[in-house]
This record gives structure tokens, sequence and C-alpha cells, in this order.
């Protein structure tokens, strides 16, 4: 089931090859900050978010099944998540995120396991 996280919902509007750096992000209950990087690669597709004022100085690795939307107009992205959800996931390595399956395999399954609200 994890691995289903990390591709972009049919419905979310992801339009390939489109640079999403700098969108906002919301979560379902507000805004947490803007897209610092992406990657739309087929089974690890993710959004990296810096927090800004949110999480002083964090960054958080969104899967890109957690998208629902994205507003190409507004370049805002919309998660089906909760602030509360995003702020407790398994903390962002820099390092790790890239080559490391056990820290996707751990970051997956936390999003699968909490489903939106």
């Amino acid at each position: 089931m994890s691995a289903d996280v990390w591709g972009y919902q049919p419905t979310a509007g992801r339009a390939a090859g489109k640079d999403l750096i700098g969108y906002k992000v919301e979560a379902t209950d507000g805004s947490i900050g803007k897209v610092d990087k992406h990657s739309d690669e087929v089974g690890s597709a993710y959004l990296v978010v810096d927090t800004g004022p949110w999480i002083f100085g964090k960054h958080v690795l969104l899967p890109a099944g957690t998208v629902a939307r994205i507003d190409d107009t507004e370049e805002r992205i919309y998660v089906d998540r909760t602030k509360e959800q995003i702020k407790n996931a398994p903390e962002f390595d820099k390092d790790q995120h890239l080559g490391d399956e056990g820290y996707h395999q751990q970051v997956g399954t936390y999003y699968s396991g909490n489903p939106h609200i």
C-alpha cells in the first residue's frame, strides 16, 4: 500500500513536466509552506516543502499521493493531511531521502496509515 503514496492521484491535476518550485502548500487546516524541491519519478514522486516560520528552519517530505489538487493559476498545492499529521511525520533528512529505501518506506508507511480526516 505504501507504494501507492509515491504517485500522484489521478484527480490531482498534475501536469507532467510542470515546475512546482515556489508553489504554496496548503494542508486541510492551513498553509504549511512552499515547495523547495519536487520529483516526478515514477514510484517515488514527492514534494519537499520549506515550512518557513510554521516549523522554523524545517523541511518536510510529502509523498505525491498526499496531493489532493494542484491549482496552477494560484500556484497552490492542496494536500489531504492536517498540519498536525505533517508535523508528526518522520523528520526530513536531505541526505537520506534520495537513496535510502528504508527512509522512503518509513515515510510511505506513515502517510499510508494516516488518511485524511
